[in-house]
């Protein structure tokens, strides 16, 4: 197995990046999802509503890449600023038609389910899409597996590169994939589709390195 594709995205809920390498620590990529646009009451928005999110139409319309350690914000129509900015602030407040400002994460991580998230190729070939739909940050090539193989990792190590990692569980999906594809995942994997990783040891990872999976009888 190896890494085909690392995905990072730096304001969560908006288009990300594609890197050929990213170093990976407890919260997991450097930078990922590390801003968020945030309203007066604290709510972050996402594709969905919850305690702690609001939903917001069009985010994925939108795309965020570094440059340097802040993003820029580019919008459909071409204009792009480099956050965060006062006048970003107000594109973004007129294009969700709410108050809204780019902020970066303070106490609590922006992410939904934990730091990193991973997905087999097999399995967004059996879902007729691709790991930046499915948000995810690793995309792992493993050939001879079936769709949905990452699924009996949970409780297991995984070595990608430098880095450590757990399969925590699989990973729930909600509108943000977008309804053709939360309704396959729905009928065919009871709406999960890749897996939730947590961070044992940080380290680098870049495509082409290869993906190693200890075996059960190793697992602590």
């Amino acid at each position: 197995m190896r890494v085909v594709a690392v995905h990072r995205y730096p304001v969560k809920s908006l288009h990300g990046e594609s890197l050929d390498r990213a170093d990976v620590g407890p919260r997991g990529l450097d930078g990922d999802r590390l801003w968020a646009l945030r309203e007066p009451d604290g709510k972050l928005g996402s594709g969905k509503s919850t305690r702690r999110f609001r939903r917001m139409a069009g985010l994925l319309e939108l795309h965020a890449a570094y440059d340097g350690v802040v993003p820029v914000v580019s919008f459909p129509d071409g204009r792009s600023w480099r956050g965060p900015d006062a006048d970003l602030d107000a594109a973004l407040t007129a294009y969700v038609g709410r108050p809204v400002a780019l902020a970066r994460e303070a106490d609590v991580a922006h992410h939904d389910e934990g730091p990193l998230h991973l997905v087999t190729t097999a399995t967004l070939a059996r879902l007729g899409t691709d790991g930046p739909t499915l948000r995810a940050n690793l995309v792992v090539d493993a050939p001879g597996l079936a769709a949905f193989a990452e699924d009996g990792w949970v409780g297991r190590e995984v070595r990608v590169g430098g880095a450590v990692l757990r399969v925590r569980g699989p990973m729930p999906r909600c509108v943000m994939v977008g309804a053709d594809v939360l309704a396959e995942v729905t009928r065919v994997n009871g709406g999960c589709a890749g897996v939730v990783v947590d961070v044992i040891g940080g380290g680098e990872v870049q495509v082409g390195v290869d993906v190693l999976l200890e075996d059960r009888a190793d697992a602590r």
